[in-house]
C-alpha cells in the first residue's frame, strides 16, 4: 500500500510554515527527525520509522496505540517536508524469540509442552495448524489486526530476517565487537547473572530450543561461538543463517544499526534499558534513533494493565462500545501522561471526539494543526454532523428504558425533525453503540435514591413548570426553567455566581440531586438539553413516578 498524496492545502507554504512551528507533539516529533537529517541529505530509501511486537500472544491495544500514534509523526514529518521525503514504516515481529510460557487461550495446552523454549515460528499452531506455527498464526493476526485499521506498513518477521541472512553482517559485527557489547550488559546484571551471561542466543541442533548458555569462545574471524548445550556437549555454531539470535537488549540495538532505523517509540517500561540500546546501536556502526516516550496505560485500581493479568480493556471491547476514531483520539491525548484504560472512559472519548470533529470546520490552519481530529485522520478530516452527543444518547436509554434503535429513532427523529439513520449513518452507529453500553455497564449500577422533604418541593415544582413549558421549546429554554426553580430554594443558591438577575447563581447540587433521583447515577447531561430530547410531558412523568417511590422500589430504569 501507499500513501494517499497530502491534501493541496498541506502542500502550501503557508501551511507547511503553520505546521513547522506548531506544539502538537506529532510535530514535536517529526521536528526532531528533520533536525537529524540538517546536515546530511536524507536516505534513499527513505526515513524509517518501526514499531515491535511480541507475538506470544494476540495484538492488543498497545499494539493500536504505538502504530497509529507512530503513524502520526510520519504524517507530520511528510506534511513539514512537502512530501519530498519519501518515508516507511516496518511493523517488526520479534517472532524467533523462544516460548518462555504456554498461553492460556489455546486449544489443548498441554500438547505444546515440547515446545518451550522454541522459537515461536517453530512451535506448532495449536490453532488447527492453519499457518504452520504459533508465531505465524499470531503474526497473521497482527496484520489482519493492523489492515483492519488501515494502516500504511511493511511486516517484518525475526525469523526471516535472521534466517535469509540479512542481519549476518551486524552479527558478525557483533562478534568483533564481543567485548564491548559484554562491558555494556554487564554492569546492568546481578552478580550470579553476570557469570553465565551471553549476548548470543544459539538455537540447539539437537532440540531447537533457544539456549541461554555462557559462551566459551567467540571467534569473529570464523563467525563463530562455541558452547555447551543442554547436555553438556561442546558445540559451535555459526552466527550467521540464522542458527544463533541476540538477546532481547543487543537485539533491539543490532536492529537498529542493521535496518538504519530514524524514529521509534516505546513504553516507559522501556526507558532505563533505552539507553544501552543506543549504546550497543553505535557500537555496531549505527546511529541510534530518534525515541519517542509513552507513558503505560492502567487499570481501573491504577495498576498497570498487563496481557498476562487481563486487566484493562482490550481493543476488541473498546470497539464493541465505541467507534475507533474514538480509541485513536484516547491514543493523541496527553500521551505522556499515565491513563486509566477502563470502560468508564469510553463515553467522554466518544463525546470529545465529534466535539474536536464539529470544531474543525470552523478552525484556522494553526487551529487546525493542533485539533486531534487532523492527526487521526492523516488530514483527510470528515465532515460529520452529530445532533445528540453520545452521553446524551446513554442517559436517554436509561430514562425511556429503550431496547432498540427504533425507540431511540423515535426520540431523536422527534428532537431533531430531518434526522434519520439514513441522513446520520454515523449517529445510528452510536446508538447502537449506546444500547450495548448502557445494557453492559450503565443499568447494572444504577442506583435511585429517595427525594427528601427539599428535594420533594423541588421537584413538584419543578414537574408543574416543565408541562407549562411550550412542546417545541429548545434545550436553553429549558436549562433555565430548571435554574429559575433551582434559585428560589437556599439549598441550591450558590452565591459564588451571579445569576443573569444579579442574584445568588445555582449549586451543582441541584442537577447531582436530579441526576441521583430521576437516572439513578451520579452524573448526567445537561439537563435542558436531555428534558428538550426527552420530552418535558415524558421528563414529567419521570418526576411523578420518582416522587411516588416508584424508581427507588425497584431500583431499575422505568
Amino acid at each position: 500500500m501507499s500513501l494517499p498524496p497530502l491534501t493541496d492545502e498541506e502542500l502550501s507554504e503557508t501551511f507547511r510554515a503553520e505546521a513547522e512551528a506548531s506544539k502538537a507533539w506529532p510535530f514535536e516529533e517529526a521536528r526532531k527527525i528533520m533536525k537529524r537529517y540538517e546536515n546530511s541529505a536524507y536516505p534513499e530509501d527513505g526515513v524509517l520509522f518501526e514499531t515491535g511486537y511480541g507475538p506470544s500472544g494476540l495484538p492488543h491495544i498497545g499494539t493500536f496505540g504505538e502504530v497509529a500514534r507512530t503513524s502520526m509523526v510520519r504524517h507530520a514529518f511528510r506534511v513539514m517536508t512537502g512530501d519530498k521525503v519519501a518515508t516507511r514504516l516496518i511493523c517488526f515481529s520479534d517472532d524467533m524469540d523462544g516460548m518462555r510460557k504456554i498461553p492460556d487461550n489455546v486449544p489443548s495446552p498441554s500438547a505444546l509442552d515440547p515446545h518451550l523454549q522454541k522459537p515461536l515460528t517453530a512451535v506448532p499452531d495449536p490453532f488447527c495448524n492453519e499457518h504452520g506455527s504459533f508465531g505465524a498464526h499470531n503474526n497473521a493476526k497482527l496484520r489482519s489486526f493492523l489492515d483492519t485499521f488501515q494502516f500504511e506498513y511493511e511486516f517484518a518477521s525475526a525469523t526471516e530476517y535472521y534466517k535469509s541472512g540479512a542481519f549476518d553482517a551486524v552479527l558478525l559485527e557483533a562478534a568483533r565487537k564481543y567485548r564491548k557489547i559484554m562491558d555494556v550488559m554487564l554492569p546492568t546484571l546481578g552478580e550470579e547473572r553476570q557469570a553465565t551471561y551471553s549476548p548470543f542466543l544459539p538455537i540447539s541442533p539437537k532440540t531447537g530450543r533457544v539456549l541461554y548458555v555462557p559462551m566459551k569462545n567467540v571467534d569473529p574471524d570464523a563467525g563463530t561461538i562455541t558452547f555447551d548445550d543442554e547436555e553438556g556437549e561442546e558445540t559451535t555454531l555459526p552466527i550467521t543463517g540464522g542458527q544463533v539470535k541476540l538477546q532481547w537488549k543487543p537485539d533491539f540495538g543490532m536492529r537498529w544499526a542493521a535496518l538504519g532505523i530514524d524514529f521509534e517509540m516505546f513504553g516507559k517500561d522501556h526507558q532505563t534499558n533505552s539507553v544501552i540500546y543506543d549504546k550497543i546501536c553505535r557500537i555496531l556502526g549505527g546511529r541510534a534513533p530518534e525515541h519517542f516516550v509513552y507513558e503505560l496505560f492502567l487499570d481501573d485500581k491504577g495498576e498497570k494493565i498487563s496481557k498476562s493479568k487481563g486487566n484493562g480493556i482490550s481493543i476488541d471491547e473498546w470497539l464493541t462500545y465505541a467507534p475507533t476514531e474514538s480509541l485513536a483520539l484516547y491514543m493523541f491525548q496527553k500521551p505522556k501522561t499515565a491513563k486509566r484504560l477502563y470502560f468508564d472512559v469510553i463515553p467522554r472519548a466518544v463525546d470529545e471526539y465529534y466535539q474536536f470533529l464539529a470544531a474543525y470546520e470552523r478552525q484556522d490552519a494553526k487551529q487546525r494543526l493542533s485539533n486531534p481530529v487532523y492527526h487521526i485522520h492523516a488530514g483527510k478530516v470528515p465532515a460529520v454532523q452529530m445532533p445528540v452527543p453520545f452521553s446524551m444518547l446513554l442517559n436517554l436509554v436509561s430514562a425511556s428504558n429503550a431496547e432498540n434503535r427504533d425507540v431511540m429513532w423515535g426520540f431523536i427523529s422527534s428532537y431533531a425533525p430531518g434526522t434519520s439513520a439514513a441522513t446520520h449513518p454515523d449517529l445510528d452507529r452510536l446508538v447502537g453503540f449506546a444500547l450495548r453500553y448502557y445494557e453492559d455497564f450503565v443499568k447494572p449500577n444504577k442506583r435511585f435514591r429517595a427525594p427528601d422533604e427539599v428535594e420533594r418541593s423541588a421537584l413538584e415544582e419543578l414537574g408543574q413548570s416543565l408541562r407549562r413549558q411550550p412542546v417545541d421549546a429548545d434545550g436553553a429554554t429549558l436549562q433555565d426553567a430548571a435554574l429559575d426553580v433551582a434559585r428560589g430554594i437556599e439549598r441550591y443558591q450558590d452565591h459564588s455566581k451571579k445569576s443573569p438577575s444579579g442574584g445568588p447563581g445555582v449549586s451543582v447540587v441541584f442537577f447531582q440531586m436530579l441526576y441521583e433521583v430521576l437516572l439513578g447515577q451520579e452524573r448526567g447531561p445537561r439537563f435542558g438539553s436531555f428534558v428538550a430530547l426527552y420530552g418535558t410531558e415524558r421528563t414529567a412523568d419521570l418526576i411523578d413516578q420518582a416522587l411516588a417511590g416508584e424508581l427507588t422500589g425497584a431500583n431499575t430504569p422505568v
